[in-house]
């Protein structure tokens, strides 16, 4: 029986999502995990497995293209079935534009089924000035998803060429109208009589001013990964409530014995996968701290799930080290280089966005003594690392020489007061001084 594939809920605040790669074509069988589709989110490019088995019959959503969550991405079909079982599965969901269709037959026949409406009679601007209303009721083919953002980017499409499957607007077509639209704008304010001319002052008006870019500026524009950044850190620093400790670990032992360690371990750890095995065990010690707030009430955590900030050309994301409690060093290392080498390929899977229960974020590889880092919403706290220096140190009344690192521990303090934050870090720099202690 004819099943939709639907486009998941591929992180938890992501309301949509788009295609970046079909793995499959009509026609083609898939059995339950086999990859499907690259889905571009916000953060990274996750791959979906097939659910059910079936025979591609349709993908509904071509490559380029948006979908809401929950939307239409493509259909499975039976042996025998026809494009009549497909649009009988999809039923309201066939207006969502349609991708290749397996064609060549009258039991799978041929034939789109993107959206087909017409220019509204009056409401968005044309690309070419004129208003909405004075179309000519042509047939404009497009998803409810690209009307959508056509609208409330006042931009008409029936002024837009498609570069979509049989020439339906996609995605890409609205932003490069937008770039052309930038452009024509920032020619019109370079000009000397800009600012008193009838464009100059419409342009104004209607749309918000963009950034003055001097000679030999290029203005970049946002990449979805650098827009989710910045909305979600704004979001954390505006509604959680920061409060900050720093503490200054002595590391010497733990560096001598990450050198022994990598003299034959077939996995080599580094100073980092010592920092998450301390979490771990900072929060055995103080499991009342492995906490997140919510309005209903504090949720305690039964296990410790690190995120592991990551920098990647796109910008940072945070895969997730699951039950962290329970693992050996050897194992987070191993693992923690897998997600590491995954997020910056794009290549990291559904589940290993998702959740985390507390965030490490190590600057020190870069030479960073300190800094002061921002929550990763739900997220209680996260651990600042900076680079492990040599300095002066006072032990037993006499001045020496030692390996210094420097943590900040950011706190949400909604879910965590000052005395248990402060009896979690000292814990952790127990724990790290102590690496040995931590691993037999």
């Amino acid at each position: 029986m004819a099943s939709v594939v639907r486009m998941p809920s591929v992180l938890a605040d992501a309301t949509e999502a788009a295609i970046a790669n079909w793995l499959v074509s009509p026609g083609d069988r898939v059995a339950v995990g086999d990859p499907m589709v690259e889905i571009e989110t916000e953060k990274a490019i996750v791959e979906y497995q097939a659910e059910e088995p079936g025979i591609v019959g349709r993908l509904v959503l071509a490559a380029g293209e948006a979908g809401e969550v929950g939307a239409a991405m493509a259909v499975l079909i039976g042996e025998g079935e026809t494009d009549a079982d497909i649009d009988a599965v999809l039923g309201g969901d066939a207006v969502l534009g349609g991708g290749a269709v397996l064609g060549g037959g009258a039991v799978l026949g041929g034939g789109a089924v993107a959206a087909a409406v017409t220019a509204a009679p009056a409401g968005p601007e044309r690309s070419n000035g004129q208003a909405a209303g004075s179309g000519s009721g042509a047939r404009i083919f497009a998803s409810p998803l690209v009307r959508k953002i056509a609208l409330e980017k006042r931009i008409d499409l029936a002024g837009v060429t498609g570069t979509g499957p049989g020439g339906r607007i996609v995605r890409r077509d609205i932003a490069r109208l937008e770039e052309h639209r930038q452009e024509g704008r920032e020619r019109i304010e370079a000009r000397p009589d800009a600012a008193s001319s009838p464009a100059a002052a419409t342009s104004s008006a209607g749309s918000r001013p963009g950034p003055v870019l001097a000679a030999g500026d290029t203005l970049i524009p946002h990449t979805p990964t650098r827009r989710a950044i910045a909305r979600r850190l704004t979001e954390s620093k505006a509604t959680t409530p920061h409060f900050y400790l720093s503490t200054e670990c002595v590391v010497d032992e733990l560096i001598t014995l990450r050198g022994r360690i990598n003299q034959t371990a077939a996995v080599k750890v580094s100073v980092n996968d010592f920092v998450v095995m301390a979490v771990a065990a900072a929060f055995a010690d103080v499991p009342e701290a492995n906490v997140t707030w919510s309005d209903e009430g504090l949720v305690a955590h039964g296990s410790v799930d690190v995120s592991i900030a990551v920098a990647t050309e796109g910008g940072l994301v945070t895969p997730v080290l699951r039950g962290v409690e329970g693992r050996r060093l050897s194992g987070i290392a191993r693992e923690t280089r897998a997600l590491a080498e995954r997020a910056r390929e794009r290549r990291l899977l559904q589940h290993e966005l998702e959740g985390g229960t507390f965030t490490v974020s190590n600057l020190g590889m870069y030479g960073t003594l300190e800094f002061s880092a921002i929550i990763n919403p739900p997220q209680s706290g996260i651990l600042a690392v900076g680079a492990a220096r040599p300095q002066p140190v006072v032990v037993d009344g006499a001045v020496t020489a030692a390996t210094v690192m420097r943590c900040t521990l950011s706190i949400d303090h909604r879910a965590i007061d000052g005395a248990l934050a402060a009896r979690w870090l000292s814990a952790f720099t127990t724990r790290l001084q102590d690496p040995m202690g931590m691993i037999v």
